[in-house]
């Protein structure tokens, strides 16, 4: 999104041309049920109409400009897209996600032939993770956070996480060195400066999120 209207096609696109190894996105229901790929729970951020993404539907919501003329895309577009070409890390945003997307990545696992390597789920909301989790457990989970609990990873090693995402804002090497004792990734969000991104690296974490890939060391 640090190029293009976030969580669009068009950014989806821009991060795969830039050698991403990995796209983030996040998902609500709309009123008609489908799953679309928004960051808010209101649109009025982010395209020129107002109002909540469950309270309009599909048809409603394709209406609005997300940007430079792009619309809001369901998450089936997005997996059309992707073709495979990087991991999909789903963010469970809304209420009543978790089920629906299990559907959908099993749906491409066997008709597309996906593998459910090809998703990582993640959410705040650890709850509905662990609903997702009972669903398809065959795809990895990651569990998002703003601070640090006073038992670093421990929470997240309990509902069964690949990995962690904690804010650059908190992080510190205690905890990545804390997870990977209970091996378990460290993703962390949003790193968009090259002394962030060193820092990072530094403390040995094994994935950067960012709006600019094209800044991260290969």
């Amino acid at each position: 999104m640090g190029y293009e209207p976030e969580n669009t096609l068009l950014s989806f696109k821009k991060a795969i041309n830039l050698g991403a190894d990995m796209i983030e996105l996040d998902v609500y229901k709309c009123k008609t049920g489908e799953l679309v790929v928004i960051h808010d729970d209101k649109v009025d951020r982010t395209t020129n109409g107002s109002g909540h993404v469950m309270d309009k539907t599909l048809d409603e919501l394709k209406k609005l400009d997300a940007g430079k003329g792009e619309k809001i895309p369901t998450l089936e577009e997005v997996f059309d897209l992707v073709n495979r070409k990087v991991v999909i890390n789903i963010e469970l945003k809304g209420e009543d996600t978790s089920e629906a997307v299990a559907v959908l990545i099993e749906k491409y696992v066997d008709e597309k032939k996906w593998s459910y390597d090809d998703f990582l789920i993640s959410s705040f909301h650890h709850i509905e993770l662990q609903k997702f989790h009972e669903f398809e457990p065959k795809v990895k989970i990651g569990a998002l956070i703003t601070g640090i609990p006073l038992k670093y990873g421990k929470f997240a090693e309990k509902i069964g996480a690949y990995s962690v995402h904690p804010s650059i804002e908190f992080l510190d090497q205690e905890f990545v060195n804390d997870c990977h004792k209970r091996n378990m990734k460290v993703f962390v969000y949003t790193v968009n400066d090259s002394d962030g991104i060193s820092r990072m690296e530094k403390l040995g974490v094994d994935g950067i999120i960012s709006d600019f890939p094209d800044k991260i060391n290969k």
